[in-house]
């Protein structure tokens, strides 16, 4: 199994919305990619939430039956297409991958 975790730390404003707006939609644009390939164990997508710690403002923490998905998912149109909106409206991301 391989785990994926990335996280995103959102730019004040970007594409004529604010840091929570773009957070939404990127929530809700990555929960659309939850099945589509076969081999996704696990995919879930969490907001920042007011009082308790977070220094990122977006998380995917997600798992795969084997590398292989998970490159079937990375290079998957649904998920590409994510890339420009994601670059437009981040200050930082983060990635770990490992096998588990």
């Amino acid at each position: 199994m391989i785990r994926h975790i990335v996280m995103w730390k959102l730019k004040e404003e970007a594409e004529g919305a604010d840091r929570l707006g773009n957070a939404r939609e990127m929530k809700r644009r990555l929960d659309a990619c939850a099945a589509i390939v076969p081999g996704i164990l696990q995919f879930e997508v969490a907001l920042a939430q007011p009082g308790l710690e977070a220094t990122y403002d977006v998380v995917l923490n997600s798992a795969f039956e084997s590398r292989e998905a998970l490159e079937a998912y990375a290079s998957h149109p649904t998920h590409k297409a994510l890339m420009h909106f994601f670059k437009a409206v981040r200050d930082e991301r983060q990635c770990m991958d490992y096998e588990a």
